[in-house]
C-alpha cells in the first residue's frame, strides 16, 4: 500500500481531525444513514488483514456495507453499517449480522470489546467468546455480590436480546417524517459523538450556546435529540411544542456545526425551517415583523435625503428610543444603530449591472483601463486584473459602521477596477433568521435576476458582509437547489481577503502591531478565514483570532429576552481576548454584529479588514 510522510502540522492536522472525527464521518458517508452496533471488535493485529477480508465478505453476505476505522496498530476496529433499521425486519438483520459478526472475530482469536467495556450492546454476544462454564461463573458472582441485581441489571448476566432496544421503523411514519422526509433523515444524522459539547476544541465555533449554559439541551446533541423526537412524533404538538422552542431558543445560526459537526448537523437551517412551519398560518412575534423585514424598513428610512438624519436625532431621545425599542421587540439595554443615505449610490464607483456586463462586452481588455475609467479614488497602479463589482448589502448600505470607501481603496491597490453595483440586491437574510422562508426565495430570485449576468460575464462579486455573503454560497443553493443560476453565483460571490490574495497583493506593513480578530461565525464556517489571517501575518502583524462566537448574532442579541445571554456568550471567549490583548491592540471583525458587540460591551470601535489596510494605504 502507498503511504507517504506528513511533515506539515496543517497537513497533519488535517489528518487528525479526519481520525478524530471518524465515528461522526463514518455515519454520514455512505448512501444510506449508518449506524453504531458493531463498534469495537479487536483481533490480534498480525491477523487484522484476513480479518478485515473476512468481515467485508460478512458485510456482503448480509447486503450491508460499512465504513471501518479505528486503531489498525492495535488491530481493534470501529465501522458503522448501514443497517435498515427504517424497516421491519431492520432489528433482526441487525440481530443476525452482529451475531455471526462476534463468531466472526472470535474464530479470529480476538475480542468483540477490544477497547470499550462490553455494556448492553455486546453483553449478549459474550457466548461467542466464553464457554457456558464461564458464563456461569459470572452469574454465580453476581448473584453473590449482587443478590437483588441492583447494580447494573443486564450488564454481562441475564442481558437483554441485542435487537431489544432498538428504534424501530415506526417513527418513519409520523407526520412531520412522511410531509418532510428530507428534514427527517437529517435530524437523525445525529449520531451522539459529542464534539458539540467538547469545551477545549482549536479554532472551533460549535457550539456557542452550549459553551455558555452548560446544558445539554443548548448543545447541538441536544437540539438534534429534541428534533428527533419531534419527527418521530414524540411530541405531540409538533412544530410547535414548547421542548422544541425552548431547545431553539438560544440557538444563535451560528453555522458553526455546519463545519464543526462530523456528522453534518446544520441547527441554523433546522431552525429556520421549524420557524418557518410554526408560523406559517399563525401570527409571527414582533421581532419577526421588525427586525426580520429590517432591510424594507432601512430602504423606508433611507429613500428620502434628510430622513437618515432625521430618524437618528429622533431615536436619540431617550422616551423615542425606548417606545422604539419596544415596538421591535428590542431589549432596552441595547443602543440602537445610526441609518445612513445609501453609501452604494453615493459612490463615485457606482454602476448597474447593464453597465458592468456592456463594459465587458464593449472593452478590448479590462487590463487596458486607467484611473480615469474609474474617477474618485486615486491609485498607484493600473487596474491590470480587470473588473470586480463590489456587492453592499443592506447593513453596509444604509446602518453606520462600515467603510465602503475603504474597500474601493484596497481592490484598487491590489490591481482591480472596483464597481459598485447600483442595484439594490437583498439577499433575506433577516428572513431566513426568523424562519420567513418564502420570502427568502423571493429575494434570492430578485437578486439572481441581477447577480447571474455578472457571472455569466466572469465578473467577480466581493460580498462585505459575511452573513450576507454567506447566504449566497450557502443557504441559497440549499432554499434553491433547482435554479441552475445558484451555484453560478455562489462561485462567483468572494470575501475582499480573497480578492486579495488571489490578486498576490502584498498589505502593508502592520510590524509591531497586535491585531485581536473576531471572525463572524459565518465566516469562520462557512467562507473561511485563512485568507484573511495569511494577509495579516504577511503584514506581519501578531494575530489573535477569537475562536467562538461574539454572541450578538444578528437579530439574537438585540431580541429581549437575550441580552444577558449574549453577553455570557461574549464574555466566553472574546472579551477575555481583547483584555488580555490590551489597549493597543487593534480589534478586527467584519460582521456588522460582531463590531456592534465589540461597541456595546468595550466602548472600542472594530475595524474591518478592508479599513485596517486602507488606513496604511491612504
Amino acid at each position: 500500500m502507498p503511504g507517504w510522510v506528513v511533515s506539515d502540522p496543517s497537513q497533519a492536522a488535517a489528518l487528525w481531525r479526519i481520525r478524530a472525527d471518524g465515528a461522526g464521518l463514518a455515519g454520514v458517508s455512505l448512501d444510506k444513514p449508518a449506524w453504531a452496533g458493531w463498534e469495537d471488535s479487536a483481533v490480534p493485529a498480525r491477523d487484522l488483514g484476513t480479518y478485515l477480508r473476512d468481515f467485508e465478505a460478512l458485510l456482503d453476505d448480509h447486503g450491508l456495507h460499512g465504513l471501518p476505522y479505528g486503531h489498525f496498530g492495535e488491530g481493534c476496529l470501529h465501522c458503522r453499517i448501514d443497517f435498515p433499521l427504517d424497516q421491519p425486519d431492520g432489528p433482526q438483520r441487525y440481530r443476525s449480522f452482529v451475531t455471526e459478526a462476534a463468531q466472526l472475530v472470535a474464530r479470529h482469536g480476538g475480542s468483540v470489546s477490544g477497547e470499550h467495556g462490553d455494556g448492553r450492546a455486546r453483553s449478549a454476544l459474550l457466548d461467542s467468546m466464553y464457554s457456558p462454564d464461564a458464563l456461569g461463573l459470572f452469574s454465580k458472582v453476581k448473584a453473590i455480590l449482587d443478590p437483588d441485581n441492583l447494580f447494573n441489571p443486564g450488564i454481562l448476566v441475564d442481558p437483554a436480546p441485542v435487537e431489544a432496544d432498538i428504534r424501530t421503523h415506526e417513527s418513519a411514519l409520523s407526520p412531520i417524517a412522511m410531509s418532510h422526509p428530507e428534514f427527517a433523515a437529517d435530524v437523525h444524522r445525529c449520531t451522539g459523538v459529542g464534539k458539540c459539547i467538547a469545551r477545549t476544541a482549536p479554532g472551533g465555533v460549535m457550539c456557542p450556546s452550549y459553551q455558555a449554559s452548560g446544558l445539554e439541551v443548548d448543545s447541538t446533541r441536544g437540539r438534534a435529540s429534541v428534533l428527533k423526537e419531534m419527527v418521530n412524533g414524540t411530541l405531540i404538538n409538533g412544530w410547535d411544542s414548547p421542548e422544541v422552542e425552548r431547545a431553539l431558543d438560544l440557538c444563535m445560526a451560528c453555522k458553526g456545526c455546519a463545519r464543526d459537526c462530523p456528522t453534518g448537523i446544520d441547527m441554523a437551517s433546522y431552525r429556520s425551517m421549524v420557524l418557518d412551519e410554526k408560523y406559517r398560518h399563525r401570527p409571527r412575534p414582533r421581532s419577526h415583523l421588525t427586525m426580520g423585514l429590517l432591510p424594507r424598513w432601512e430602504r423606508v428610512l433611507t429613500r428620502v435625503p434628510g430622513v437618515p438624519s432625521l430618524a437618528n436625532a429622533v431615536l436619540s431621545v431617550p422616551v423615542f428610543a425606548r417606545l422604539a425599542r419596544w415596538t421591535a421587540g428590542v431589549d432596552q439595554r441595547r443602543p440602537l444603530p445610526r441609518f445612513q443615505a445609501s453609501a452604494r449610490l453615493a459612490s463615485p464607483q457606482v454602476a448597474s449591472v447593464e453597465e458592468i456586463v456592456t463594459d465587458q462586452d464593449t472593452s478590448p481588455s479590462s487590463a487596458t483601463r486607467t484611473d480615469s475609467a474609474s474617477p474618485g479614488f486615486r491609485t498607484r497602479r493600473n487596474h491590470d486584473k480587470g473588473d470586480v463589482v463590489i456587492w453592499v448589502d443592506s447593513f453596509s448600505d444604509m446602518l453606520e459602521g462600515s467603510d465602503l470607501s475603504a474597500v474601493v481603496t484596497v481592490l484598487a491597490e491590489a490591481g482591480y477596477r472596483p464597481r459598485v453595483l447600483a442595484d439594490n440586491v437583498c439577499c433575506g437574510l433577516t428572513w431566513i433568521t426568523t424562519g420567513q422562508l418564502d420570502g427568502a426565495r423571493r429575494r434570492l430570485r430578485a437578486g439572481l435576476d441581477v447577480l447571474a449576468p455578472l457571472s455569466d460575464a466572469s465578473v467577480p462579486v466581493v460580498g462585505l458582509e459575511p452573513s450576507c455573503t454567506t447566504v449566497w454560497r450557502d443557504d441559497a443553493l440549499r432554499l434553491l437547489p433547482d435554479d441552475p443560476r445558484v451555484h453560478r453565483v455562489a462561485r462567483n460571490m468572494h470575501t475582499v481577503a480573497e480578492m486579495l490574495e488571489a490578486a498576490q497583493w502584498t498589505p502593508p506593513s502592520l510590524a509591531g502591531h497586535t491585531v485581536v480578530a473576531q471572525p463572524h461565525c459565518h465566516h469562520a464556517s462557512i467562507l473561511g478565514f485563512s485568507p484573511d489571517k495569511r494577509l495579516l501575518e504577511a503584514a506581519g502583524a501578531t494575530v489573535t483570532v477569537v475562536s467562538g462566537c461574539c454572541g450578538y448574532a444578528g437579530n439574537f442579541g438585540v431580541e429581549k429576552g437575550h441580552y444577558d445571554f449574549s453577553v455570557k456568550v461574549a464574555q466566553h471567549d472574546l472579551l477575555p481576548a481583547i483584555e488580555e490583548a490590551g489597549s493597543q491592540a487593534i480589534i478586527l471583525a467584519d460582521g456588522f454584529s460582531c463590531r456592534r458587540q465589540v461597541s456595546d460591551l468595550t466602548g472600542r470601535r472594530a475595524l474591518t479588514l478592508s479599513e485596517l489596510f486602507a488606513s496604511r494605504v491612504r
